[in-house]
């Protein structure tokens, strides 16, 4: 007794099924060419200097406001920031506790201004950091880190990306002398290093 054959599939099942994977694939990519997210820049466009006591260790005592620029290069795509917080860092060493920034919509094609008062509480650092502040205040120039920790997403119409965890460093050179208060000069602000890196838990 012979069992019943299988019959073959007709080859326009697999033409049909592969112009469906081929038309996929190509509106996918349409779509990620389109409306893939590009970071944001960042950039210290001021500052300013209302107080500075690096004469009582093991604490330093810094008031400052840096005012930030950034830019959306994105023409299809927003951005929503999340817990955004800065603080100054000098040598590597913490020299301002954190402030926290309200939450921040970018439109597409925009530039936000920000202008942050970080520092005005005593902060614990280093021998070196407190010498070494003391040191180019004499000289009139200090180098000096502008650090954003947060969250961001990338939304275009109703659809939103996961949280990305975003770090922005600045690194910037001010003329300060000891005792001056007031907006500084910036002697050197390149562009802001940014990076954007996908949370496992959102």
């Amino acid at each position: 007794m012979q069992g019943n054959a299988i019959k073959p599939r007709p080859p326009v099942l697999y033409k049909v099924i592969a112009i469906f994977l081929l038309l996929a694939g190509v509106t996918i990519l349409t779509l990620w060419l389109v409306y893939r997210p590009y970071k944001p820049s960042f950039r210290v466009v001021g500052a300013a200097i209302f107080d500075l006591n690096a004469t009582s260790p093991p604490f330093i005592y810094i008031s400052m406001q840096f005012t930030l620029v950034t830019r959306n290069p994105n023409t299809r795509v927003d951005i929503i920031y999340e817990k955004l917080s800065a603080y100054v860092s000098y040598r590597d060493q913490q020299i301002t506790p954190p402030v926290t920034l309200p939450p921040l919509y970018h439109e597409t094609k925009s530039t936000v201004a920000m202008s942050p008062v970080l520092g005005g509480v005593p902060v614990p650092v280093s021998a070196d950091v407190m010498n070494g502040l003391v040191m180019d205040e004499s000289y009139g120039v200090v180098s000096m880190r502008v650090v954003l920790l947060g969250k961001l997403r990338w939304k275009t119409g109703a659809i939103r990306t996961g949280r990305y965890g975003v770090y922005v460093k600045c690194d910037v050179w001010v003329g300060l002398k000891k005792g001056f208060v007031g907006q500084v000069p910036l002697l050197g602000a390149p562009p802001c290093e940014v990076q954007a890196i996908k949370l496992v838990s959102a």
